[in-house]
């Protein structure tokens, strides 16, 4: 009698945990979770590091080439300055 029960135990066992993931399945289904805050705020904190990122950049290559845009050149500016000092 024993081996009967334990061998009717693992289809029921079966049956019931598969029961159990289709009847979990449709009610996730019908009641989804919100969206985890956490990912919201690590998405705006990646984005405000690109924008400090590209910031610094575009500081730099300004301090690099920002003599272009004003009409200096970066060679002559500190080859003027000592003259300047010197005919004062």
């Amino acid at each position: 009698m024993g081996d009967i029960l334990l061998t009717l135990s693992v289809p029921a066992l079966i049956l019931s945990s598969g029961l159990y993931a289709v009847l979990s399945t449709r009610w996730r289904r019908a009641h989804p979770a919100p969206p985890s805050p956490y990912t919201r705020q690590a998405a705006r904190l990646a984005g405000r590091a690109a924008l400090t990122d590209a910031g610094r950049i575009v500081d730099e290559a300004y301090g690099t080439l920002g003599g272009l845009y004003d009409g200096r050149h970066p060679g002559t500016d500190a080859e003027q300055r000592p003259a300047r000092a010197t005919a004062s």
